[in-house]
Formats: C-alpha cells, structure tokens, sequence
C-alpha cells in the first residue's frame, strides 16, 4: 500500500543545533523504520532542508554537506549549552572584571561629570549665541529663497510666452503660405487619354 506523506520545505536551510543529548541517531529516511546512518554530537550545527509532518521527522545537512533524516524533537533552534557554555563562562569573567574596577570606574565618571557641569555655563551661553546667529542666517536665506522663486516664477512667464508668440508666428506663416501657394503655382492641364 502507497502511503502518502507530506513534506514541507524549511525556509531557505534553517540553521538548527542537535539537542543536548551525547549523540543522536540519523537515518535514511524520516522515520524509524528507515536504516540507521550514524550519529551527531550533541550541539553540532546542521541546517534543516524540509519536514516530514506525518512522521515528525527533519532532513538535515551538516557540516560536511551530508542529508539524513532526524525527529524534530532532537533539533533545537537555539544553540546548545556545549556551546554556550564557554561564551556564559566567558561573560561571567567579563563582568567580575567589569566589577572589581567599578569603583575607579565611578570615581573618575564622578569628577569628569563634576568638570562639565562646571564648565556648562560657559557651553550653554555659547549655544545660546550660536542659536541665535543660526536663526539670523535662517531668516536671510529664506528671503533669498523667496527672491530666487519671484524671479523664476517672471522668467517662467517669459518663457512661456516666448513660446506662445514663437507657435503663433509658426502658425501665421504656416497658413499665409497654404493660402498665397497654392495661387502661385500653376496647374497642369490634363490631357485627354482618347485624343491620341
């Protein structure tokens, strides 16, 4: 008996890591029925190819390029602890580091921000003045721009009808010679064909 089953594609190779446990088992096909092609490690990094929802199985590819099948249950979509681990450890040391200097840390931002404050009369009144001059130039560069568009709106004008009385002339020129030419060419007379 054909049974049918329904694969489901993963979105473009979705990166999944080999649950927690020592090893896991792969096979030929998606299910258990299916001959055994060895084993994973636990946390190594394999991409998922497609699904088999009727056996709730995976196709995978690891490293070396290789397809088998594995239940869905042993994949995960975060890496393993074997692998975090070593970056935990790592942050963890990072932040005893980060800890023991807080204290010179915390000093030396106190003073600095005790500096700035003290000097931030001085900065607010400079930006005061540099606000100022900024709307100033502001106020000077919109009336040029208004300028700038009065006399692009009067050019406009000009050119438009500049074209206007360019077409009209075209036009007139045009109609006085459809009129006078044909006067002033002279027609041929058409001969009779039977008069030969």
């Amino acid at each position: 008996m054909l049974t049918l089953s329904t694969l489901a594609p993963a979105h473009a190779d979705e990166k999944r890591y080999i649950s927690d446990e020592l090893s896991t088992w792969v096979r030929t096909g998606p299910g258990d029925q299916y001959r055994l092609l060895g084993k994973l490690n636990a946390g190594e990094e394999v991409q998922l190819v497609q699904t088999n929802n009727d056996t709730h199985y995976g196709q995978i590819r690891d490293s070396e390029g290789r397809t088998a099948w594995i239940p869905l249950s042993q994949l995960s979509a975060e890496p393993s602890l074997r692998t975090r681990v070593p970056q935990l450890e790592q942050q963890v040391k990072d932040l005893t580091a980060k800890l023991g200097n807080i204290d010179n840390s915390w000093n030396q931002r106190t003073s600095e921000m005790q500096n700035k404050v003290a000097n931030s009369d001085s900065v607010i009144n400079g930006l005061k003045d540099e606000n100022q001059k900024l709307k100033n130039e502001l106020i000077v560069a919109q009336k040029k721009v208004s300028a700038a568009n009065v006399q692009l709106d009067d050019k406009q004008r000009t050119i438009i009808m500049q074209w206007f009385m360019y077409g009209g002339g075209v036009l007139g020129v045009g109609l006085l010679l459809g009129l006078v030419l044909p006067h002033m060419v002279p027609r041929r007379k058409k001969k009779d064909r039977w008069m030969n």
